[in-house]
This record gives C-alpha cells, sequence and structure tokens, in this order.
C-alpha cells in the first residue's frame, strides 16, 4: 500500500488567498490527496463505468499521492530555500509531472492530464482570471486526450467546472464557482450515462474531481465546502444481484497502462493502432513523455505497438476478470485451487545452470535457456502453471522472448492467474528486478519496483564470433571477442578480459552505483578478479557483484545499475 502523504498544513490567513503562490499549491496537492484518501473507498465502491472493477477512487488516490511527493520532492529538495525557493512555476509542474508518472487507472490518467493542462497556465499567472483561464484549458486537453469521451463523466464534470468561472474573478470565487458547477454536473451524471442510472450512482470519476476542486476551495479560502451527500451504491441489475455491468466478457478483458518515452508524431500513429486494438483509449503527456491507457483483448498487441512508437517502462496490465475460474471449471472448484496457491511467485527465464540456481534459491521458478533452444510459450506458461501462485511476475530476460511470454502470459490470465510481464531484456536485469521483488507489498508497487529496477539497469555481453560478418562497430572475423552493449557491437576485440575491460569504461562514463559480473565456465581464471580491481581502481564509488552461470551462459553477461 502506498504510504499516506506527509500532511502540509499552513496557517491560513483570515483574509482570502488572492493568488495561487508555491506554498498554496502545496497545500493544496496535500489537501487533495488527503481528501481522495478519505473518499477512496467511497468511490470504488460507485465505480462501473467503463469498468466495474471497483478501483477509481483507489486510482485516483494513487494518481493525487504521487502529484503530492512531486510537489514535496521540490520543496525538500537541497538549496530549496531563499532565493532559490520554489516558485508557482516549479509548484504546478512538479504536481502535473508527478501525476503523470504516478498515474493509474482511466480516471487518474485523465486527472493527470488536467494538472498538466492547469500548469500550463497558472505557470504564467496565479490569479483568480488565470485560474479560470487553467481550468478551461485543463477541460479541453483532458477531452482531447480521450479517443472517445462521453457524456456522464469526469469529462463533463471538468467542462461544467471550467464554463461556470470563465468569467473569471478572484481566486476563491473562481475557485467556489468550479466547484459549485462540478457537484451540478456530477448530480446529472445517472440522467446522461445509461450504466450510471442503472446503477443508481454518480460517476465515479467525477466524484474525485468534485473532492480535487473541493481541496481548492479549502486551501484557497481556509473553509471546506459542504460535503457531498452520501451516494445510494450500486443497486442489484437486471443482469443478476452484484452485478453493475453486466457479464465481465461484455467488455474488453485487459487494462494496459504504460509510460511512453516517444515524439509527437510516432504518439499519433500510436493513438490509431491502439485505437483500433480496444477502447476506453486515454493518451496524455506531451515533451516526449506520455502516459498511455487502454483497455483491450490483446495486451501483447497494445504493449508492442507501444515499442513500435518508442521506449515504454511502468508496463501495468491488468486481467478484469481475474478472479473468475476458468471456462469449464466449476466456481467452487476454482475457489479451493486459489486457496490453495501461493500469493505470489516470479518466473525467470536464465542462461545457465548455476545462475538458475542462484535465483531459484531466491525463490523464482526458473526456466533455463539453452544455447540455441529458446523456451517457447507452452515452455513459460508451464512454468507459470508450476508456479502455483495466484499472481505471477514474468522475467523473460532476453528481447527475443518478448513475444513468446506476451503469449504465455495471456494464456496464464485466461485461466485466472494475474501475470505481470516485465520486459527484461537479459539475465543481469531480471537479477536486479529479482533483488527489489518484496511480496509483501501490493502486486502492482511489486511490479513497479521490479521494472523501475530493471529499467536503471544498462547490460552487456561478451560473445565470440563465429563467423565473419558486418556489424555496427566494423567487420569482425570468425573468433573475434564481441562487446554487445544494449544488444548492439560496441566492440570488438582479440582478448577476453581486454575486451571486457574497454566495455566496463564505456558502460561506467555514463555513471553508476553497481557492477553486476555474470561469468560462465570456460572463461579465463581470474577473470572476475581482474574485472573486479579494474572497478576499484578506477571507479572508487562504484560496487561489484559477481555470480557464476555455469554452462550454457555467455561468457560474461556485465550489469550496471
Amino acid at each position: 500500500m502506498s504510504r499516506a502523504p506527509q500532511p502540509f498544513d499552513p496557517t491560513v490567513r483570515s483574509d482570502e488567498r488572492l493568488v495561487l503562490d508555491a506554498g498554496t499549491v502545496r497545500a493544496w496537492s496535500a489537501r487533495t490527496a488527503e481528501a481522495l484518501g478519505r473518499e477512496r473507498a467511497a468511490i470504488d465502491a460507485i465505480n462501473v463505468y467503463p469498468v466495474a472493477d471497483g478501483d477509481t477512487g483507489t486510482n485516483l488516490y494513487l494518481t493525487a499521492d504521487a502529484a503530492h511527493r512531486a510537489v514535496e520532492a521540490v520543496f525538500t529538495a537541497p538549496g530549496a530555500a531563499g532565493d532559490s525557493a520554489p516558485d508557482t512555476r516549479d509548484a504546478v509542474r512538479a504536481m502535473a509531472h508527478g501525476a503523470l508518472l504516478g498515474a493509474r487507472g482511466n480516471s487518474g490518467t485523465i486527472l493527470s492530464q488536467l494538472l498538466r493542462g492547469m500548469a500550463g497556465v497558472l505557470a504564467e499567472g496565479a490569479d483568480g482570471d488565470h485560474l479560470a483561464r487553467a481550468l478551461s484549458t485543463a477541460a479541453a486537453s483532458a477531452r482531447a486526450a480521450v479517443a472517445h469521451p462521453e457524456e456522464g463523466t469526469i469529462l463533463t464534470v471538468a467542462s461544467a467546472a471550467a464554463a461556470c468561472c470563465a468569467g473569471g474573478g478572484t481566486l476563491a470565487d473562481v475557485a467556489r464557482r468550479a466547484y459549485e458547477g462540478a457537484r451540478t454536473a456530477l448530480e446529472a451524471t445517472p440522467g446522461q450515462l445509461a450504466v450510471l442510472g442503472r446503477a443508481g450512482v454518480v460517476d465515479a470519476g467525477g466524484q474525485g474531481l468534485v473532492a480535487v476542486l473541493g481541496a481548492l476551495v479549502e486551501t484557497v479560502t481556509g473553509s471546506a465546502p459542504a460535503a457531498l451527500p452520501p451516494s445510494p451504491g450500486v443497486r442489484a441489475l437486471p443482469d443478476g444481484p452484484g452485478e453493475p455491468c453486466g457479464p465481465a466478457d461484455e467488455g474488453p478483458a485487459y487494462e494496459v497502462l504504460y509510460l511512453l518515452e516517444a515524439e509527437d508524431a510516432a504518439v499519433e500513429l500510436l493513438r490509431a493502432r491502439l485505437d483500433a486494438l480496444g477502447d476506453s483509449l486515454v493518451v496524455v503527456g506531451g515533451d516526449g513523455l506520455w502516459n498511455v491507457h487502454v483497455h483491450v483483448d490483446d495486451a501483447g498487441a497494445a504493449v508492442e505497438a507501444g515499442i513500435e512508437a518508442g521506449r515504454p517502462h511502468r508496463i501495468r496490465i491488468t486481467h478484469f476478470a481475474s478472479t473468475a475460474p476458468a471456462a469449464g471449471v466449476p466456481a467452487d472448484s476454482a475457489a479451493h485451487a486459489r486457496e490453495e496457491r501461493a500469493a505470489r511467485a516470479v518466473v525467470a527465464v536464465l542462461p545457465g545452470e548455476g545462475l538458475a540456481g542462484l535465483c531459484a534459491e531466491a525463490g523464482a521458478t526458473t526456466v533455463q535457456a539453452r544455447p540455441g533452444e529458446p523456451p517457447a510459450d507452452d515452455e513459460l506458461l508451464a512454468a507459470v502453471r508450476r508456479a502455483h501462485a495466484r499472481e505471477v511476475v514474468l522475467l523473460p530476460n532476453d528481447t527475443d522472448l518478448r513475444a513468446a511470454a506476451a503469449t504465455a502470459a495471456e494464456r496464464a490470465r485466461a485461466e485466472g492467474i494475474r501475470v505481470a510481464l516485465i520486459p527484461t531484456r537479459a539475465a543481469v536485469q531480471g537479477i536486479a528486478a529479482l533483488a527489489v521483488h518484496e511480496p509483501e507489498r501490493s502486486f502492482d508497487e511489486d511490479v513497479v519496483a521490479m521494472t523501475a529496477a530493471a529499467g536503471a539497469t544498462r547490460y552487456a555481453e561478451l560473445a565470440v564470433a563465429e563467423r565473419q560478418s558486418f556489424t555496427s562497430a566494423g567487420v569482425c572475423q570468425a573468433g573475434d571477442v564481441l562487446g554487445l552493449i544494449e544488444g548492439d557491437v560496441a566492440v570488438i576485440g582479440q582478448d577476453l578480459t581486454d575486451t571486457a575491460r574497454t566495455v566496463l569504461d564505456r558502460m561506467l562514463q555514463a555513471g553508476g552505483e553497481l557492477v553486476t559480473l555474470v561469468v560462465a565456465d570456460g572463461t579465463p581464471p581470474g577473470l572476475a578478479g581482474i574485472l573486479e580491481a579494474h572497478v576499484r581502481r578506477g571507479y572508487l564509488a562504484v560496487d561489484t557483484v559477481t555470480y557464476h552461470a555455469g554452462a550454457g551462459a555467455p561468457p560474461l553477461l556485465i550489469g550496471v545499475e
């Protein structure tokens, strides 16, 4: 579970605030996270659109929490005092950027775009007129980020808030009118969206936005607005008791989210491709960094589209029906099987017997990659089943296994297993991910931490050329030692030890704190000791750890974290 934000509540003057200065933004971010934390369960309970998965309140809270942490980081950074103290521009941009990085779910992603739209205007001025313009820009940018906007949602509530304060005014007056407009629009949402009307609830995302604007009113006026009346909750519908949106198979099976580093033109093509794959498509961000959210049946294809557009990371895939029994399995038998399963497991593909044994000792279910015989999706699926857990983190540790791993993950999800595929491209990235694995954390937080550790690990491999060929570093001959960095040949040498030193130096030029060496059988005696000494002499602040891969692995794998 995410740690609760540290409260920040500066003394509010008796007179209302005239501008949204940096301190006020800080207080607003804290109150927003606190308000959504209080209301998360109530909002989760009325979540029936776009998918009745009961997590809108939680997603909004986690997004707001990430935004608040980013603002706090600006204020607590070394030197953030005196002339270097944050100003409004620093604070609102940090809030928007934090929300973008931490956005969860459909509504959280839209909330991050609303904050981004506001930040662009508030960075230019922070009085009431600028706030009114900021809310208008935010509503328009959020609506533009959604592939097929629906009325009766958070977008409708945002537009109404902006419309009610379009004339500007004092900061407090604009905040109050925006809140009242949003609240009135929220109450009308059951009549605009059929699924809300049938369930007898208001839109969950819209209710979250009202809480955000209520926190703003309290921050700039010193008085909290009147609380919303409690929602009546989800009624039993014609589909059956406790089925607010009908059968689970009416919509796509998976929610896919990831951060994406990509150019604008590539993102436009990505939008079109993802729109054809599924629904609930929201793409927010800009300036080279985007947050992508979509509901699809083919999760692998959604991730593949991101890879073609740029560099996706922090990938999260959720199977909406992960708790339902597999087809043909009686419900009571499925429940019994789930009770017997472990809570969570890690499945890792590893080269070499020694490395596989090492990771097995750390608790992973391992699949050994044999030279020239990469495991197929059937073998990976068998390993996921063998782990016998409700939740599985899959580490393919090889770029070429990406498609097979995605297929195995999809097949496992169809059997009711919640699987997160972390696209590790080398064994050293898998080791880094496994090192931070904590089963006690929530699944999403564990996957995020493991993905971050893997993504922060640059990797290299030393291999021996089998024939003459052209490479990115020039022409190599049979028997040459190849130093591959991030999959591309960067060094061609004659001696394994000398080539390894050159590769290490190139990797450490970009910085690093920990070097991981994975040495296979048959390498020159003392290779690991020579390389460790080389790192100690040239890079005093860098630690080194060595593992023995045994037979069947490349001569040397290098990781730099």
